[in-house]
């Protein structure tokens, strides 16, 4: 069948591998987000890791691990921002996200001679994403979905009433630090999958489409991962039997079951 030719090409294989690991791990943070109203941050710092790539590119270093430790901190920073400040966290993702993309224009407009490269970044390049790359997305896909689940009751505990889990002696500001740094450590290796200016959507809109569908917060999470590991698959066939950006077609297609989600809890009412 010519479906399974696609699986003939090592670059095809690397694709599903590293998208299918990284989608798992956005799916279920986003859900963690969407519900703790927080969905805005993955967006925030996939702004400062655009500033991150390109302090990388411009001093001749590994892109990946440098907006890495940028987006790290930048977390950190965020949720800084929210619990001292009184400012609030949205104010906090839009302070330090536009710094971030601030740095990185400038540092681009500077250099003058990488903007190719930081163009793979911003749209992604999952085709072309090498095996080391796999394993590193891997690897932080991997540690993002082993510490969401040896934290996970403590996470949904705090998540549905953050007022109780304090009351019960749960660090609640641990948990907040460990959601940014996740969340960071996600958007960083999202970024070869969907590029920088989608990996926000593969977080929140698989969660939302879970969340819409699904009758138990444990069936939301299964949801969410199947519909981004769903739309991951279809779309890479799309875009290699059609020409099409793979990045565009990932995220189109978890938008397309988000709206059918939508449709059918609204006809069926579905709660």
């Amino acid at each position: 069948m010519e479906i399974l030719y696609i699986f003939s090409f090592d670059f095809m294989k690397r694709a599903f591998l590293a998208g299918t690991l990284v989608g798992a791990s956005c799916a279920i943070l986003g859900i963690f987000l969407v519900l703790r109203r927080e969905a805005m941050i993955g967006h925030g710092l996939s702004h400062v890791t655009f500033g991150g790539v390109a302090i990388g590119l411009m001093f001749n270093l590994a892109p990946l691990p440098v907006a890495l430790v940028f987006t790290l901190l930048a977390g950190l920073w965020i949720n800084a921002i929210k619990d001292k400040s009184g400012l609030g966290g949205d104010t906090g993702i839009g302070i330090v996200s536009s710094l971030g993309m601030a740095l990185g224009v400038m540092l681009a407009s500077i250099a003058g001679d990488f903007n190719a490269e930081l163009f793979s970044y911003l749209f992604g390049s999952i085709l072309a994403i090498s095996q080391v790359e796999v394993w590193m997305a891997g690897g932080l896909a991997l540690v993002t979905l082993a510490t969401l689940a040896l934290f996970y009751n403590e996470l949904v505990y705090a998540t549905f009433d953050n007022q109780t889990a304090k009351t019960a002696g749960i660090n609640v500001g641990v948990l907040d630090m460990l959601i940014a740094i996740l969340t960071a450590v996600t958007v960083v290796t999202g970024m070869k999958v969907v590029g920088l200016l989608l990996v926000a959507a593969l977080m929140i809109i698989p969660a939302a489409a879970g969340l819409t569908m699904a009758a138990s917060f444990r069936q939301a999470v299964f949801m969410a991962v199947i519909f981004a590991v769903v739309s991951i698959f279809v779309g890479l066939i799309l875009a290699f039997c059609l020409d099409w950006p793979a990045s565009g077609s990932i995220v189109l297609l978890s938008g397309l079951i988000l709206g059918i989600g939508l449709v059918f809890r609204q006809r069926y009412k579905w709660t």
